[in-house]
């Protein structure tokens, strides 16, 4: 059953789609994910390890982990027990542990230790799903991809940008009514806004620069 806040509103108009995304690359012109890495390698194991979790607790944990294993191959020598360890602070820390050593593994066995390009064979890794894959995509190789997380679904939803009822959904129709030159920031200021302003329980629509373009019903000015 679809929550009150999700429930499908009138979709924004693409005139005040294009309005949107003014509004908030004017507030924000080069957004950037707010984990923390040194290299493609290292925003891979953090996107994984941010499954289910803060980017905070997430940083907090890979400050020390990535200073001592900052490649594939470091990383495999660091080993399952010691990976753990680092990370047992994050939520399912186990089975992440287990699925960035062996991704990193992979990585060293038939990837040259490189990040692919390729969509599929990002997914291929374990622990790596579409969300990721996108992340990865978007923010290493610069590719027009939208990474759709709980913060983006909600967004997605409640504002009438692009209603789904899957993250797939979203997705899609992101894709299919975001400006062309919007995409590429697309997924990093709709998470933001998601994750500061258009909150879960309690929107701050007072502090919404772009409110008067939304089309959710039930708005909370306070």
């Amino acid at each position: 059953m679809v929550s009150k806040a999700l429930s499908k509103p009138r979709k924004i108009s693409l005139v005040n789609i294009e309005h949107l995304f003014q509004i908030l690359s004017k507030a924000n012109p080069s957004p950037k994910t707010e984990l923390k890495f040194t290299s493609p390698y290292t925003l891979l194991v953090a996107v994984v390890l941010s499954a289910q979790a803060t980017d905070v607790s997430v940083n907090k944990a890979t400050k020390t982990l990535f200073q001592k294993a900052p490649t594939p191959e470091a990383m495999v020598k660091l080993g399952i027990p010691q990976i753990k360890k680092q990370i047992k602070t994050i939520g399912l820390y186990n089975t992440k542990a287990e699925n960035v050593f062996k991704l990193s593994q992979i990585l060293i066995d038939k990837h040259n230790s490189s990040i692919p390009r390729d969509r599929n064979l990002l997914q291929g890794l374990p622990g790596v799903g579409r969300k990721t894959a996108n992340v990865v995509m978007n923010e290493v190789f610069g590719a027009p991809t939208i990474a759709v997380d709980t913060h983006i679904f909600r967004v997605g939803n409640r504002t009438g940008l692009a209603p789904g009822k899957t993250p797939n959904d979203v997705e899609k129709e992101l894709l299919r009514r975001v400006p062309e030159k919007w995409k590429k920031g697309a997924h990093h200021w709709l998470i933001l806004h998601g994750r500061y302003i258009c909150k879960s329980r309690k929107p701050e629509c007072s502090n919404c620069s772009v409110s008067h373009l939304c089309t959710f019903k039930d708005k909370i000015f306070s």
